[in-house]
């Protein structure tokens, strides 16, 4: 690999003499302005642009600047044709692709695959304006208007895609979207380091196929080179059987070639098709273990595409083999083969140092949207425009999640400085700034400076949480830092309060109930979002989320400090129906949680299998790629399907007179007709509102006089739940997430 270089220390490039722009431009007319005869990297995102540290094309736009590159940028271009990326003209080095701070299908589509009817990341909150697979549309139509031209493909699509992923909307395998957009090299997780050292070495002369040795990026080779290791995924953790008469694709025999199947791959394949159970021992005995080497020399082989296409079990395992190997302090390089080719991901980028992260944050951004939007509102502008982020990176691990796997779980931190310098910016220079920050946060509210203990232990370390089954015991958790942060951001003049916004990560609050006492007191407007998700064990043990008793503890001591300050505070728990490992018995008990505790669920959200998370994995295969994998090992339930899904999330909206019919008919099914009827202990009532549900194949007795419905106590009256708020459950997507 080569060496970590710090961001800010690299020879500026010769076109820095130009300076800053107020906007990086978009459109001939700008670059004129600017004196430019050219752009050097044009960036094609799927975002409107805007100027903010939260939008991911702003950040790399003025990085890049920062370093002395002249860059451009083609925000929503219309992708049908190649005219749209022709209007800055050919770049000299390359053009930088991503769909934007979200996935494209996410973007689009819900968990029911249909499609949203807005976009919060496009003026007007307009729809429609990126295509589906927007990188793979994208790097097309830049090969179409310049051939030639070198295309670098990043953000949290390609990132997330840049193996062979199963692909919830076409309910396939798809191969990596390297392959498919035939860019020349894919950058995955956050992505300064990579693309800043990609530009300067290409400025230099030299060409994509020779940034091989670049961390934290994936790119296509004809074979493995001769001074590698190549060792099978099987050494790691052993896979069910494969079907017989196929050569087994982990076995490893010195002398022979990659691409060359052996013989003792095809016995083992037929010998396994024979004798399933004795499968991890016939692997055992045939694989030969290389020489330990350097780790820079070794790259573990992971099933073929063709392989893990046609086979979940297979995918399942590669899923567990690549999760294995995200820390940066251990990681060793990955081969997958498509076809003919051989996929290479590098070891994840270094970590960004504070003063790193310093440097990005305080970039020359102008933190609005580009002028040619004029008055046009973008949703996702307003919602941050005013908030600041103090880190990024998460040690949860929660399977559903796409945090970790694209930012890593090692907490980059910002200087207490540099985060107050920019308070103060958003107060002397935002038109539209009333005293309010609208976060102090990140992907958590409360990871702030929290690390391992040891530097040493966090290198070797390959848990992929560190907060589940239980808080590590090497995890530091004292929050003073960001307690301080807190009150010294109070105390600058101008600001009238600092609201935190970011999801709490309640099962390592409870380890500083000093900050829990702060949060309470001084950053809450009266609501706290908090992400239990489940109350039961089934779920929550493939989700890697704490039980329930750590919500209830947060509880009980954020109910106490809001009372000591003298405020009526709520916290607003979200849940994720039909996720793996739920089961309809598991809805039910979460249902009768929330009616016993008072909550009503306003909107609610279903699980999402996004591309190559743990969860996503387990909901192709059924099993569990927490632990190994075998045609045998543990099968986890999954509720799939149009029908079970509408149930999962009907559980979690009780009281939504429209899911009364399919609870009711769940309820009889399940043996629990008990809870059909207007008890306080009663989970539906036998009656029907006219106007609202569906048939249930019989009639279903209606109340004589509704207008009961329309009382203030109706709640309490027919639902036996004790006047309380209604909890607006539907999840927001922050810029940076999917």
């Amino acid at each position: 690999m080569s060496a970590t270089t710090e961001l800010f220390s690299y020879r500026k490039f010769w076109a820095h003499r130009f300076g800053p722009a107020p906007f990086l431009p978009m459109s001939k007319e700008e670059m004129d302005q600017l004196g430019w005869d050219s752009c050097d990297i044009i960036l094609v995102t799927g975002d409107a642009y805007v100027d903010h540290a939260s939008f991911g094309m702003a950040i790399v736009g003025r990085l890049l600047e920062a370093q002395g590159f002249r860059v451009g940028i083609i925000s929503q271009p219309a992708w049908t044709s190649a005219n749209e990326f022709k209007k800055l003209g050919k770049p000299n080095l390359f053009f930088g692709v991503s769909a934007g701070n979200m996935d494209s299908m996410v973007n689009r589509y819900t968990s029911d695959r249909k499609i949203r009817s807005d976009d919060a990341y496009t003026p007007g909150g307009e729809a429609g304006k990126r295509p589906d697979r927007s990188v793979l549309v994208y790097s097309q139509r830049c090969q179409e208007a310049f051939k030639g031209v070198p295309v670098v493909i990043g953000g949290i699509e390609a990132s997330l895609r840049r193996i062979a992923h199963y692909d919830y909307w076409s309910d396939l395998v798809r191969r990596s979207v390297l392959m498919d957009s035939k860019a020349d090299i894919l950058v995955f997780g956050n992505g300064e380091r990579q693309i800043v050292e990609i530009a300067h070495r290409l400025s230099r002369g030299e060409t994509p196929d020779q940034l091989t040795d670049i961390r934290g990026t994936a790119f296509l080779r004809s074979n493995v080179p001769e001074e590698f290791t190549v060792i099978d995924s099987t050494s790691i953790d052993e896979p069910g059987t494969t079907p017989p008469t196929k050569a087994n694709p982990y076995l490893y025999v010195p002398g022979k070639s990659d691409s060359e199947p052996n013989q003792a791959s095809l016995q083992s394949g037929e010998q396994a098709g024979k004798n399933p159970e004795h499968v991890a021992e016939i692997s055992a005995q045939s694989y030969q273990h290389p020489p330990k080497i350097s780790r820079d020399l070794t790259v573990i082989r992971l099933p073929s595409f063709e392989a893990v296409k046609d086979d979940p079990i297979l995918y399942a395992h590669a899923s567990r083999v690549l999760h294995l190997e995200t820390n940066p302090g251990n990681a060793r390089a990955l081969v997958q083969k498509h076809a003919e080719r051989e996929l290479w991901l590098n070891p994840p980028a270094i970590p960004l140092q504070t003063s790193e992260m310093d440097g990005i944050y305080e970039l020359p951004f102008a933190r609005v949207p580009h002028p040619v939007y004029g008055d046009q509102k973008i949703p996702a502008f307003e919602m941050i425009q005013h908030s600041v982020t103090i880190m990024r990176g998460c040690f949860g691990g929660c399977t559903f999640c796409s945090i970790t796997e694209h930012e890593g779980r090692i907490i980059q931190n910002r200087s207490e400085k540099s985060v107050l310098r920019e308070i103060e910016k958003i107060r002397d220079t935002s038109k539209t700034f009333t005293g309010y920050i609208s976060d102090l946060g990140g992907p958590t509210a409360n990871m702030y400076r929290l690390a391992c203990k040891s530097r040493e232990i966090e290198a070797a370390c390959r848990r992929p949480s560190c907060v589940y089954p239980d808080v590590c015991s090497n995890l530091q958790t004292d929050h003073s830092s960001l307690v301080n942060l807190y009150r010294k951001a109070r105390e600058i003049p101008g600001v009238k309060k600092i609201l935190i916004a970011s999801g709490v990560r309640y099962d390592i609050a409870v380890k500083s109930p000093e900050w829990i006492k702060e949060l309470a007191t001084h950053h809450v407007g009266g609501y706290l979002k908090i992400a239990p998700e489940h109350t039961e064990e089934g779920p929550l043990s493939k989700m890697m989320k704490p039980g329930i008793g750590a919500y209830d503890r947060f509880k009980e001591l954020f109910d106490r400090y809001s009372k000591q300050a003298g405020k009526e505070q709520y916290l607003i728990p979200y849940f994720i129906a039909a996720h793996p490992g739920t089961t309809d018995q598991d809805m039910l008990n979460l249902a009768l949680w929330l009616k016993t505790n008072g909550f009503r669920a306003d909107q609610v959200q279903a699980f999402l299998p996004s591309p190559m998370a743990a969860a996503t994995a387990m909901y192709h295969s059924g099993k569990n790629p927490l632990r190994k994998v075998t045609r045998t090992s543990e099968n986890v339930p999954i509720p799939r399907g149009l029908t079970v899904r509408r149930l999962h999330k009907a559980f979690l909206r009780y009281h939504d007179a429209n899911n009364w019919p399919i609870l009711r008919e769940a309820l009889r099914k399940m043996g629990r007709g008990d809870l059909i009827g207007s008890g306080k202990h009663q989970l539906v009532p036998a009656w029907q509102p006219r106007g609202t549900g569906e048939s249930e194949g019989h009639r279903t007795p209606h109340r004589k006089s509704e207008s009961r419905s329309k009382s203030p106590n109706f709640r309490t009256q027919h639902t036996g739940l004790p006047p309380g708020p209604v909890v607006p459950s539907a999840r927001k997507h922050k810029p940076g997430r999917a």
